[in-house]
Formats: C-alpha cells, structure tokens, sequence
C-alpha cells in the first residue's frame, strides 16, 4: 500500500481533505493518545472560555443557540461542529463568518508538520486544525461540539470550562454501547471536577448522574437546577438563581427547541461571572440562531421540510413536529439512511405520517441501498384505515433519483420531507443548488 503524499505547497483545500481521507485506514479510531501528543507538539491552547456540548441529538441547535446568544452579548466567539452538510468550511466560525480556504489551509499545514509519523483520522486531524484557528483568533469563547459519544473523541482533550449534555438515547452503538447507560457514561466524561456539568436530558442515566458525583462535577440537571415554562406567546427559563422571563421563542423551530435553549441558558447562567449575556442578547440570539438541516423548511410550494433525523429519537422529535404542522393533503419522504443506523426503527416512527415513500441508497461502505430500505418501510406501514389507499414505497438508486421522483409527484399543496442522513439533507441541498 502507498504511502500518502503530503500536499504541495499550492494545493487546494479539496485537495487537502482529499489526502487527509487517505491518512488512516479507519474512518473512526476513538482515543486521545495520538491527538493529545500532537495537540502538545503544537503547544496547543485556548486561553478563552470553553463550552463543549455532546449528546445523542440536541448538540447542533444547543451549540447554535449559545454561539448567537454570546454574539448578541459583543464577544467574539469560535464555533465548531460536524458533520458539514455542503461544504467542509462550515464546521468552523469565527466570529460568526465561516472560515476560508487560505485560513484552513494554514492550519493543516502546521498540523502536518506537527504529527511526524502520528496516525490521525480525518476528523482527529481537522479538529487539531480547527483549535489551533481558534487559538489564533483572539476569542472570548469557543463553542465546540463532540463528534461522537465523549471520552475518546478528539474534542475532549479540550479541558470545559463548561460541558453540556443535550440528551442520552441509542446511536453508535458499535463505539458507544448498546444501552443508555453505557451510552451516558461515554458522553458523561466531557464533565470535569468542579465545573459546571449541564444535563439537558429530562431522564438522564444513573450512570451518567453517578460519574458526575465521582468526579465532584458541579452537575446541574434540567428538572431540578433549571427548568422552562411557556405559553403560546412566549416562555420563561428559571435556573438555581437566575430567571429569564419573556422570551421569545427560539428561530429554531422544533419541540425540543426549548429543552435545548434551557440547557444553553443554564451554561450561561453557570458561567455568568465570567461571561455576562443581558436580557437583550438572549432575545436577539434566539431570534438570530440558525442551524441547517434540523427541521428546516424552505420557503416555497410544495413545502420541503429538511431534518437529519438518523436516530429513533430524533425521528420520533420529527414526527411530532410533522404532526404539528398545518394540513397537507399529501407527506412525500425522501428518506436515505446509512446502513449501521436503526432504519426499522427510524421508519416506524414517520410511516403514520408519510402517503408517498422514496427511499434512496446511500454511497460507500456504510452505504444502504435503496432496496434494502424500501424493504423495511414496507414492513412497517400501518394498515391504512377503511376506504383509504396504502402508503406507496418506490426504491430509487440514490437521493438525487429520489428528490426528482419527490418533486414529479408532489402538488402545490403537498409536503416533501427529506431525513434520515446528513448525507440525504446535503444531497437535496446540493441538487437545490443551495449552500447550507
């Protein structure tokens, strides 16, 4: 096997991700070990606040929220997250603007020099280089989102100021375990001693609970240190000692929206000595937070509803806010799902709310084919009631094939929803000609 060769001086940053793809034999190799001696090479440091968010779902929007609210404040602020929807630029903010080529591109190179013969993942090799951005960019605050799960995942070598966890359910389980308990003491080991731990899951595992007092974390739960309370106009947050009363709701829409803007205002809350927000950040960042991909509707008719929804939990958050939506007369899914994902399960939680299926094959080895997936929609279908027709099912070769079939069929009045990958939003978005 050839050994990569590092990029020319004038390569591109495509040509940049390109060779970092082919740095390690695995996609995904969890552990700290190599990230941390690079991380030392670099005498990596951010001397700003941190904030590290992990959980099963919840983490973009939380990140999102917190990112907007600490923008409104006057900080300057670095955000990052993953996956990338459309361009890889996208995991990382300064100050609110995407990175660009050149300043990623500097990055891999000092990265690059730094790790010798050190093996890195794709992901392990861009994060380093996304910190290091961040330790340049004279920030008050980074917002940094875990990859997967928590204890080994690059992101961790990050000591938090703050951590959060958005909520505990049942994905990755080849990496993170088969249950929410092994699954919440994986995402429980962002927490540190004596720093603020926030849980934004109403019913967090007791393993979860159980190392947070292990290691004298300061662990605020939501139901007991924070909590929300609304109406059909506006909703309160109430914390340990702080109310925020009046707000509007979040731009973000969704029924966890506020579950998840709790959590970001009980870190804030947490950090307030350090970081002060004022009422009227916390307005305009709620109002100003944007995440693509995560019930995002299009303007337009036919109504396009775009959610990355992969689990059986984020399936079943956007089934209800499916059922909360206005009349359609009929719900097209272009659905795709990468084939270690619960797709029998993620199916059953829509199929109620679906006329018309399209499921589409997904590309590389943990691709599913579109045949497969139809199979298991079929399988889940509930009878339909008397007098009405069946859902239909049409296994299509790949997301672009499915949207197009989508658009033929679907009337003016009609609703399309797109899920079940980052890999389906991006495709849709990409044959939409529109950036993330």
């Amino acid at each position: 096997m050839s050994v990569p060769v590092s990029p020319a001086a004038d390569a591109s940053l495509p040509d940049w991700l390109h060779y970092l793809e082919s740095l390690h034999p695995r996609n995904i190799e969890l552990g700290l070990e190599r990230v941390r001696a690079v991380a030392e090479r670099l005498a990596l440091r951010l001397d700003c606040a941190t904030f590290v968010v992990a959980g099963t779902n919840g983490k973009g929007s939380t990140c999102a929220m917190l990112e907007a609210m600490l923008l409104a404040a006057g900080y300057r602020v670095g955000l990052y997250t993953s996956p990338h929807l459309v361009d890889f630029n996208e995991r990382a903010r300064v100050n609110g603007e995407i990175a660009g080529d050149a300043a990623l591109i500097a990055q891999f190179r000092a990265v690059e020099a730094a790790r010798g013969d050190v093996p890195l993942t794709y992901f392990e090799f861009t994060t380093l280089a996304v910190l290091r951005l961040f330790s340049q960019s004279g920030l008050d605050a980074a917002v940094l989102e875990v990859g997967l799960g928590g204890r080994l995942d690059a992101v961790n070598i990050v000591d938090a100021d703050c951590a959060i966890v958005t909520s505990v359910d049942i994905d990755h389980t080849d990496w993170l375990g088969a249950t929410r308990e092994q699954i919440g003491l994986e995402k429980a080991h962002v927490y540190r001693p004596g720093r603020p731990a926030i849980c934004g899951d109403p019913v967090p595992p007791q393993s979860l609970l159980d190392h947070a007092q292990a290691i004298g974390a300061d662990l605020w739960r939501f139901g007991h240190d924070f909590n929300y309370s609304g109406d059909r106009q506006q909703w309160a947050y109430g914390g340990r000692s702080q109310r925020r009363s009046a707000l509007a709701y979040p731009a973000l829409r969704g029924a966890n929206q506020l579950l998840n803007a709790s959590a970001a205002l009980a870190a804030l809350e947490a950090m307030r000595e350090r970081l002060p927000v004022p009422q009227q950040s916390v307005r305009q960042g709620l109002l100003a937070a944007s995440l693509p991909g995560r019930f995002q509707v299009l303007p337009g008719q036919p109504t396009v509803v775009l959610d990355v929804a992969h689990n059986p939990q984020a399936a079943a958050v956007l089934a209800q806010n499916l059922g909360s939506m206005g009349f359609h007369p009929y719900t097209h899914a272009v659905f795709a799902m990468l084939g270690d994902k619960d797709a029998d399960a993620v199916a059953a939680k829509v199929a109620g709310l679906v006329d018309h299926w399209y499921c589409a094959g997904l590309p590389g080895p943990r691709g599913r084919s579109g045949q497969d997936l139809a199979g298991r929609v079929r399988a889940r279908l509930p009878a339909p009631p008397a007098g009405e027709e069946a859902a239909t099912v049409q296994a299509c070769d790949d997301v672009a094939q499915a949207w197009r079939m989508a658009r033929e069929r679907a009337g003016e009045g009609d609703r399309i929803v797109v899920f079940g990958s980052f890999l389906t939003v991006a495709a849709v978005l990409a044959a939409l000609g529109r950036k993330a």
